[in-house]
């Protein structure tokens, strides 16, 4: 039997998961069982446990139904723990180097108690110095063990589950389980602290609980706020049938409450039933209300004293007036020059036009990417809507006969932006857009992440210098609502790289669907407007930005290229969007398609892609042609700009890091041989999983129609699909 029992519920937190079981097998004490608790085993989170499963013999996984909660991921942990102890860990923590040597230490000088309680380290996701809130707790305690009474500012209430070591037998013999769906801390930690008869604390930090940036999930607003009052009926009814003496029923009741007043002064978690939570809040309050209690001084013993008269209106007042002035100031618009701003405020005050839906690709380049392809199948599932698609003064030629349009900074572009209901972005709207009650943001992105995006930019000079306010960046990723990926790959660094409290759909990219459903005929017809020559092999040449460079340099002589590798090909080549401006780059077997609107049309016409550290590998590899990597510099990009995984280890084909080695892999067909084949079939595996031709539909059905996730079209297999064709190919 190990000595500890690690129970690590994973539910939402896929990014981070893996820091959590990396402190755990990484402790210098290894008797223990490490039990994680995944959503199902196709869960994204099982994915990651998997790995780690195959290495670590420790690791037992189970599976719990997210519709469990976290009180049901606990649970069916408990229950397969065989380990003398446990330890509940949540998936985004960490253990402190050396903590299960600490507790095997203090637990064999105590002896055999019901609970260890320890100290914790609150850490800020970004900024701030840590905080350590149970060390006043556990500063007043004895030495050695002792029984509750002797300490009855420890009720169990204050401390969060992860804070302190349980033996497992006492658990199995009190019946003590997670009650509830919510707020289950506060259940669990009062029972066991109401059960235990033995305990001791242990006065240095084990677990370091990282502050999510987005809060605590039990801070939405929502519903699930009575379960609070569940929590603590539960709670004050066993200590009334325990007959608690009245020195520990204190604090417990005084701990309870100020989690009640917490909820009840903040209406916004309320979503509904405000007066009917705050009537049997009181109610509770008078009938547990220790007998001879006085209620603490200030404006928290105001709330205590309203709240134990049911006095509602003045409560409510109370709560009020904090509440307008940051209100105000929430909802003043920011947008440039005074008569924009009154229009842009007069707007506001309209009521939200439920059939508008406002668009906008690359702050306004045109009409493409994601935002085009959910437009375009809006229009066959939803014609109901109004659709408006935001671009740039220079831009309005991109966009098609028949779609409406707004001028970016006009007072069109203004109006539908405070009126939308639905806006749709793959970049960011202005800082200036307020985000409305009721609206709906979706963020559906422009790639998959290889280089570090958003939060996880800060610690590269380069990147972070040319990001701007981090600040201002995450201010406008908590208005989004969804956010769209396309592999689980892209869930994982979307969580780290942008918290909030938005949701993720795992749908698959929109523009990536024609590369399932474009036919034979789409492939002639886009070659052809590209001018693609008869009998020629077109291999697209799409490099990406340098962080670190000025303007655009390609890294390779194509002309030189072109003539190493024989007449049987031509290149197409494509700039990053960020220079698709200019002059043309086209001569010889060079077509310049920088400037060309879709993306999607270009990758169809190309027979193989030569690309360095662009996304847009994993979009092609949805097509299952050929990709051959460029790395001449992939150092150098690698500790410039971050990347998140190694490319040079999961390549998606031959990789050449000179000219000369390029050349060579088209002289000799390596770049389409059986090794390529191999490596690009890993690929398209992990990073290919969500794009089947149907993401556009998910996202209308799931977001504009706002059919529920049940309902939604479930993704084809990959081995199910059929990619579009290529071109015929002709050989010398």
């Amino acid at each position: 039997m190990p000595r500890f029992s690690i129970v690590v519920p994973s539910h939402g937190v896929a990014g981070r998961l893996s820091l959590a079981l990396d402190s755990v097998l990484a402790q210098s004490f290894g008797d223990f069982e490490l039990i994680p608790v995944c959503d199902a085993p196709d869960a994204p989170t099982a994915d990651v446990v998997a790995g780690y499963a195959e290495r670590d013999s420790r690791m037992t996984p189970v599976h719990s139904p997210p519709s469990a909660g976290l009180a049901g991921a606990r649970n069916t942990g408990l229950k397969a723990a065989v380990g003398g102890h446990v330890l509940f860990l949540d998936g985004d923590d960490v253990l402190v180097p050396g903590a299960l040597a600490a507790l095997d230490a203090r637990l064999s000088a105590v002896g055999d108690v019901d609970v260890l309680y320890f100290e914790h380290e609150r850490t800020p996701w970004w900024e701030g110095e840590p905080t350590n809130p149970a060390a006043p707790l556990l500063a007043r305690t004895p030495d050695s063990a002792f029984s509750p009474g002797r300490a009855p500012q420890l009720t169990g209430v204050a401390l969060p589950a992860w804070s302190a070591v349980y033996r497992r037998a006492f658990l199995t013999e009190q019946g003590l389980s997670f009650p509830g769906d919510h707020f289950t801390d506060v259940g669990f930690g009062g029972l066991v602290a109401l059960r235990a008869e033995r305990v001791a604390a242990l006065r240095a930090v084990v677990v370091r609980h990282l502050l999510r940036r987005q809060g605590n999930r039990l801070g939405l607003p929502g519903e699930h706020h009575a379960e609070l009052l569940d929590q603590t009926e539960l709670v004050l009814t066993r200590a009334a049938e325990q007959e608690l003496p009245a020195d520990r029923l204190k604090p417990l009741f005084e701990q309870l409450f100020a989690a009640v007043l917490k909820t009840a002064a903040q209406p916004r978690r309320l979503t509904s039933e405000r007066r009917a939570f705050f009537r049997r809040a009181s109610a509770l309050y008078r009938r547990h209300r220790p007998e001879g209690y006085r209620a603490p001084g200030g404006s928290v013993g105001v709330q205590h004293r309203l709240l134990a008269s049911g006095a509602y209106a003045a409560f409510r007042s109370l709560r009020a007036a904090n509440r307008t002035a940051s209100r105000a100031a929430a909802l003043l618009p920011r947008p440039r020059g005074l008569h924009t701003r009154l229009r842009y405020a007069a707007a506001l005050r309209l009521p939200l036009d439920r059939n508008l839906v406002v668009y906008c690709a690359y702050w306004g380049r045109g009409y493409a990417c994601n935002p085009a392809a959910i437009h375009a199948k809006a229009r066959l599932l939803a014609p109901q809507l109004r659709s408006v698609f935001l671009v740039e003064p220079e831009a309005v030629g991109s966009v098609p006969p028949g779609v409406e349009h707004a001028v970016i900074g006009s007072r069109k572009y203004w109006q539908v932006l405070a009126r939308a209901k639905y806006l749709v972005n793959n970049a960011n709207f202005a800082d200036a857009v307020v985000k409305r009650p009721g609206s709906v943001h979706l963020q559906t992105q422009h790639g998959t992440p290889l280089k570090t995006m958003g939060a996880d930019q800060a610690t590269y000079p380069v990147v972070a210098a040319a990001t701007g306010s981090f600040a201002k960046l995450l201010a406008r990723v908590d208005r989004w609502d969804y956010n769209l990926t396309s592999n689980r790959h892209s869930t994982e660094m979307w969580e780290r790289a942008f918290p909030s409290a938005h949701e993720t759909l795992e749908y698959g990219y929109p523009r990536n669907d024609v590369y399932c459903t474009a036919s034979a005929e789409d492939v002639a017809r886009v070659r052809k407007e590209l001018g693609v020559p008869d009998g020629k092999k077109a291999l697209l040449y799409a490099p990406t930005h340098r962080d670190y460079a000025t303007g655009f340099e390609t890294g390779l002589d194509l002309a030189e290229f072109c003539e190493a590798i024989g007449d049987d090909y031509v290149v197409l080549l494509r700039a990053h969007y960020f220079y698709d401006q200019g002059s043309s780059r086209s001569g010889g077997r060079i077509i310049d398609v920088t400037g060309h609107r879709s993306s999607e049309d270009v990758c169809l016409a190309a027979d193989a892609l030569i690309t360095d550290y662009s996304s847009i590998m994993f979009d092609y590899a949805n097509l299952d042609r050929p990709i051959v990597v460029y790395a001449d510099d992939w150092d150098v990009y690698r500790e410039t700009r971050g990347v998140y995984f190694d490319l040079m280890e999961l390549p998606p084909g031959r990789v050449a890091r000179t000219p000369e080695e390029l050349a060579a892999l088209f002289r000799d067909g390596s770049w389409a041989d059986e090794t390529a084949t191999s490596l690009r079939a890993a690929f398209r595996e992990r990073f290919c999983e969500f794009d089947d031709g149907r993401a556009a539909e998910r996202v209308v059905r799931r977001v504009l129609l706002g059919e529920p996730p049940e309902s939604i079209p479930p993704v084809i297999p990959l081995a199910e699909r059929v990619p579009a064709p290529a071109a015929p190919l002709v050989r010398s």
